[in-house]
């Protein structure tokens, strides 16, 4: 039952420490339309802590995703969450002439909080000097999916099947991608051609250690392909060896975005409360915390009565 894997889970993770959130924070973004603020959360004890860095889905912004941040900074990781330029605070829709370099600032947004992470630390009163910046992963939802898996090294095809530039930063070291959309092709639909350039990826280059996590009734406006064109980057990349496939979950895939908003169409607090610890897990060891914490919460995973999902590992 969810609630005895819970249980299991928490006792390999232990109890969560308190946590700080501040918000926001100005990151220097020369030439932006509009300033770049993130909010970093972290526990309020610990040194050594890695880091996570969030980016949001479509219209969000840095306030989201508090049942991932919140709960990843009570496990230890300072979790850093910008708001890109789509966010509905900015105004810029599909029509303004902003918008078809969105994508590309949304990377850029990333690495320039790497930049930046030392100084953002300062920004955050008692975390100085209390983060480990040799161990970044990054993750994201939806669109934020496609942002943080150019910085693993998924690259953007051209119309001609060229491969476009390499985004991929070195100081990163392992990912999470939530919803992530697919490869492109015959079956996506004629708006998202047009509008979405970066719906065009090619995951063979992505070779970072990577989580990817999906819905197996998340179907999507954009394609036509079923769900799993949301697992496409554990299929086609090599450095994807996690996939997690959670039963009856759609694109919020329970309310990762948070509770009781309109994109959560499929809330269930119980799937929410699994994919946080999973997470937690994964990144306990992709990122040097626990080599075992990911091995150990897997089988407890596997091993429960009712699954909801299910985990598959190259």
């Amino acid at each position: 039952m969810t609630s005895q894997l819970i249980t299991a889970l928490d006792g390999l993770l232990g109890d969560g420490a308190p946590v700080v959130s501040i918000a926001p924070i100005g990151v220097p973004a020369p030439h932006r339309p509009v300033p770049l603020e993130v909010r970093i959360s972290a526990p309020a004890t610990g040194t050594d802590l890695p880091v996570v860095v969030f980016s949001h889905g479509n219209g969000w912004n840095l306030d989201g995703y508090a049942p991932l941040a919140a709960f990843w900074a009570s496990r230890g990781f300072v979790v850093v969450q910008p708001t890109h330029l789509d966010s509905r605070r900015n105004g810029f829709g599909f029509d303004h002439p902003v918008f078809p370099t969105i994508w590309t600032e949304r990377i850029t947004d990333l690495t320039r909080i790497l930049d930046e992470l030392p100084a953002l630390a300062e920004a955050v009163p008692g975390l100085a000097g209390r983060m480990d910046t040799r161990r970044i992963a990054v993750s994201g939802h939806s669109w934020g999916g496609q942002t943080a898996q150019a910085l693993l090294g998924a690259r953007i095809l051209g119309e001609d099947g060229s491969v476009g530039a390499d985004m991929a930063d070195q100081r990163v070291s392992a990912g999470i991608l939530f919803a992530a959309t697919g490869l492109a092709g015959a079956d996506l639909h004629p708006f998202a051609q047009a509008n979405f350039p970066f719906m065009r990826p090619s995951f063979r280059q992505l070779r970072t250690p990577t989580l990817v996590v999906a819905g197996d009734r998340d179907q999507s406006a954009m394609s036509s392909r079923g769900p799993d064109w949301f697992t496409d980057a554990y299929t086609h990349s090599p450095g994807a060896t996690d996939l997690l496939t959670l039963y009856g979950a759609e694109h919020a895939l329970g309310g990762i975005v948070g509770y009781e908003v309109a994109e959560t169409t499929d809330e269930d607090p119980g799937r929410v409360a699994v994919i946080q610890r999973l997470t937690t897990a994964y990144l306990r060891t992709a990122l040097g915390v626990h080599p075992d914490s990911w091995a150990a919460a897997r089988s407890a995973f596997t091993e429960s009565r009712e699954p909801i999902g299910r985990l598959d590992t190259k």
